[in-house]
């Protein structure tokens, strides 16, 4: 079965790499025939791991391409998401198979709902990657991938593929907990190391306002039938903090780098969903309208 992989960032080039150099057959989805030019011109894909270089020539083509898709891998950003599929949907085949890797919630439900018969899998990761350059990316850290399908339990054929490519993974009948613990993880940090233009070890001067957010966002996932993913937020928000001191998070060097935030899956949506269940968030609020006025003084989209 051949893998598609939608998505050339950190983790949708970690993924393409390790499947290439288990020797599974991987394609790579490019956005237009520019961006395939360049790929060809740099001559695949470039992995470092451990300060060593692995180049990876990938068969890469664009989403115009005619051949069918059985496997799908969608690592691109949350407000693509969407999009994405639809550009694809004429191309899944009848038993296709969809993963969706993207950071927050919301974009999920986006994107399957344009394919009411494609099994969708969600995709939680905890690992560490980051480009730098033109489709090179560096491994810089262990982590965890929780895939799971909140409709059926089952785990998806392909699965004993990925335990020969070094991608650490586990099937999960409780996916959507990983999901919004995650988020609400990233609603606790990413937002505070924009507006204070920290590393995310800058937190560390702020604990009331962590604590208090940590607080709000136990309430929401309670709120949300996810009970199991407050438990000891607080502590854990702590502990990934002291663990990343040295790093930004992906919001603050989007800001960084004048590129659109995923402001709408993570914090957008934490408080939209509280709203829905007329749910007063005063501080997770007061933190979105003060994000969303950064943004707009920078010039940068707010959804």
């Amino acid at each position: 079965m051949t893998w598609h992989v939608l998505g050339a960032g950190s983790l949708g080039s970690l993924w393409a790499a390790r499947l290439a150099r288990a020797g599974l057959p991987v394609r790579l989805l490019l956005r237009d025939r520019a961006r395939l030019a360049t790929y060809r011109a740099a001559g695949g894909l470039t992995l470092v791991e451990h300060g060593q270089s692995s180049l990876y020539p990938i068969a890469a083509q664009t989403p115009a391409d005619s051949t069918p898709i059985r496997l799908l891998l969608l690592a691109c950003k949350a407000y693509d998401a969407e999009a994405a599929v639809a550009s694809l949907a004429h191309r899944l085949t009848a038993d296709a198979e969809l993963i969706l890797l993207q950071n927050g919630m919301g974009s999920q439900d986006a994107a399957a709902a344009r394919l009411p018969r494609t099994r969708c899998i969600l995709a939680s990761s905890t690992e560490g990657a980051f480009r730098d350059g033109d489709f090179r990316v560096v491994f810089a850290g262990h982590g965890y991938t929780w895939l799971g399908d909140p409709l059926d339990p089952t785990p998806p054929t392909w699965l004993e593929q990925l335990g020969s490519t070094g991608i650490p993974h586990q099937w999960t009948p409780d996916i959507l907990t990983r999901l919004w613990r995650k988020l609400a993880l990233n609603c606790a940090i990413n937002p505070l190391t924009v507006l204070y233009d920290c590393r995310n070890g800058g937190l560390l001067e702020h604990p009331a306002e962590v604590a208090t957010l940590c607080a709000e966002l136990g309430e929401l996932l309670s709120l949300c039938g996810q009970p199991a993913a407050a438990e000891q937020l607080e502590e854990e928000v702590e502990r990934v903090i002291k663990a990343t001191a040295a790093n930004y998070s992906s919001m603050h060097q989007d800001v960084a780098q004048g590129r659109r935030t995923e402001i709408s899956f993570l914090l957008g949506h934490a408080c939209a969903v509280a709203h829905r269940h007329q749910h007063e968030l005063p501080h997770l609020n007061a933190l979105h309208g003060r994000l969303v006025s950064h943004l707009n003084a920078r010039g940068l989209p707010t959804q």
